[in-house]
């Protein structure tokens, strides 16, 4: 017969009852998404990115802060200097982008890279590959996207 110090038997416990918890964890709901899910639905870009631009919400409303999207433009294009009034956090989810914000150094993501872009930070980008580009972008602020940006607005 093996003997527990009562400190091994409160450790058993504490793990017994924490399996206990999670399986009585409530399930999500809503199913998980990929770019390829035939259920997306696909929108135009504005008029000032790449022809064959397209963007599809995953979650939440473009009018209302903290969004998430997907963005996907053809291999091979460019993405003219633009900003957002949001900060913008990004996940590379195919293809290869290499990006540029203005005052810092060029950066080259590949797939499952992550970056942040600061608000009102203007910044231009390529799609290197031949294969399109998708980014997931989660928004703090509505979505949205303006040309240009000699002077950070403010």
């Amino acid at each position: 017969m093996t003997k527990f110090s009562c400190t091994a038997t409160s450790v058993l416990v504490l793990l017994c009852c924490g399996i206990a918890m999670a399986q009585d964890a409530p399930v999500a709901t809503a199913p998980a998404k990929t770019f390829e899910d035939a259920s997306l639905k696909w929108g135009p870009c504005p008029s000032f990115l790449p022809d064959g631009c397209s963007i599809a919400v995953l979650h939440g409303d473009p009018a209302q802060p903290n969004a998430d999207i997907f963005f996907k433009v053809p291999g091979k294009s460019k993405i003219t200097r633009h900003w957002h009034t949001s900060a913008e956090r990004m996940v590379l989810v195919s293809g290869e982008l290499q990006v540029t914000y203005d005052g810092q150094k060029p950066t080259v993501l590949t797939p499952g890279s992550y970056a942040y872009g600061p608000a009102k930070l203007p910044h231009e980008a390529t799609c290197a590959s031949k294969a399109p580009c998708v980014l997931m972008i989660a928004f703090e602020s509505p979505v949205d996207a303006f040309p240009g940006g000699g002077a950070t607005p403010e």
